[in-house]
């Protein structure tokens, strides 16, 4: 692993380093009274990723924190793709196509979609389906609407005013129950607690709970610090343990695999009626024919986020057999979703931010409710 931050680190140096190069050739005619601010700005701006690393957990101003952790984390998909333009004009330059001012235009593309990607991050998609199982579901509850979600990341990028968006468009489906996929929190509880993020937390509504399994960035955040926040809200965490909901539905939530002494798929399912339907919680997903094996009807995932930016959604495609969206899986239904909101750059460039809401029925059977609680039924064959 550390070897990985290492390449990391030496790519992002050595990318900032030809932006630098290119941009002081552009900027050569200007005085050097201009040119030497602006290079300080520019290399504070490319280090900022470390200062925002390094007071993660020390309690700051909102503001400030929220300033610094946008800039920081912004400016490596700026530099992104800064280099994959520069780098195009370069390319067309070793072809003999003369190309003057690249560095300006470089700078104007990546500022335009930049602008795009941030305006695609604050536009959340919902996205619905409909799902019938082959299990029938007890209760007057039917089809049962629920709706899942992962990743938010809450912390210094995602604060308490996105918090709000989030809560006010999940409550507008007024679900049933409400499933979150892991990474709620990014990297510290500390901002968590300086914009009392459980007020809003606490407006979650649905009559059959609420409910989470962790994700990896609970345990970058502190495991125990994570679960005493998340106590102090109507979400109930579930570690490696099963829920019997009075619908019928038993939901399994595992831990991360951030915890290699996580119990198996297997230990799990152990405990669980086959006859009954079962929905797993899984935030990273991996091995998606062992829940198709062992016999689970839906998993919702998350952790992905779909790489949030292209090119990096062609990296997580090529890295998980299911990246994002729904597939079946012979009997079993799997939904990995890119995130409701993101790690890091507020960008989403090739990829969206969803919430999902799953519309559960039993097959043959679909029972449908009316804005006067009425029900009407209707057979699939």
């Amino acid at each position: 692993m550390p070897i990985f931050f290492i390449i990391l680190i030496t790519i992002y140096l050595g990318g900032n380093t030809y932006v630098f190069y290119r941009g002081a050739q552009a900027l050569s005619g200007l005085p050097v009274g201009i040119k030497i601010p602006l290079a300080i700005l520019f290399w504070l701006a490319a280090l900022s990723i470390v200062g925002t690393m390094l007071t993660r957990n020390i309690k700051m101003p909102v503001f400030l924190s929220h300033t610094m952790y946008e800039i920081g984390t912004g400016w490596l998909i700026f530099t992104l793709y800064m280099v994959l333009f520069l780098l195009a004009f370069d390319l067309l330059k070793l072809c003999r196509i003369p190309f003057n001012y690249s560095f300006v235009v470089s700078l104007l593309f990546t500022v335009i979609l930049l602008g795009y990607g941030y305006y695609n991050y604050r536009h959340p998609k919902t996205n619905i389906v409909n799902i019938a199982l082959n299990k029938p579901l007890t209760g007057d509850r039917q089809p049962i609407k629920i709706v899942a979600v992962s990743d938010l990341h809450l912390g210094y990028g995602t604060g308490k005013t996105a918090l709000k968006r989030y809560v006010k468009m999940i409550n507008e489906q007024n679900p049933d129950l409400i499933l979150i996929g892991g990474d709620l929190i990014d990297n510290s509880v500390v901002p968590l607690y300086a914009e009392n993020m459980m007020e809003e937390l606490s407006e979650l509504k649905a009559p059959l709970g609420i409910y989470m399994v962790p994700g990896n960035h609970e345990y970058i955040s502190g495991m125990n610090a994570s679960a005493r926040f998340i106590q102090g809200t109507p979400i109930q965490l579930l570690r490696d343990s099963i829920v019997t909901l009075p619908s019928g539905i038993q939901l399994i939530g595992r831990d991360d695999r951030s915890n290699t002494t996580r119990r198996s798929l297997q230990e799990l399912m152990a405990n669980v009626d086959k006859n009954k339907p079962i929905i797993l919680l899984d935030h990273q997903p991996y091995k998606l024919t062992e829940s198709e094996t062992a016999g689970v009807d839906l998993q919702f995932s998350g952790h992905t986020h779909r790489g949030q930016v292209w090119p990096m959604s062609l990296v997580t495609d090529y890295i998980y057999e299911q990246s994002h969206g729904y597939r079946q899986w012979g009997n079993s239904h799997i939904y990995v979703s890119s995130g409701l909101s993101l790690w890091g750059p507020p960008f989403r460039i090739g990829t969206e931010s969803e919430m999902v809401v799953l519309q559960l029925s039993t097959r043959g059977i679909v029972l449908s409710r009316k804005k006067d609680n009425l029900f009407y039924f209707s057979c699939s064959l």
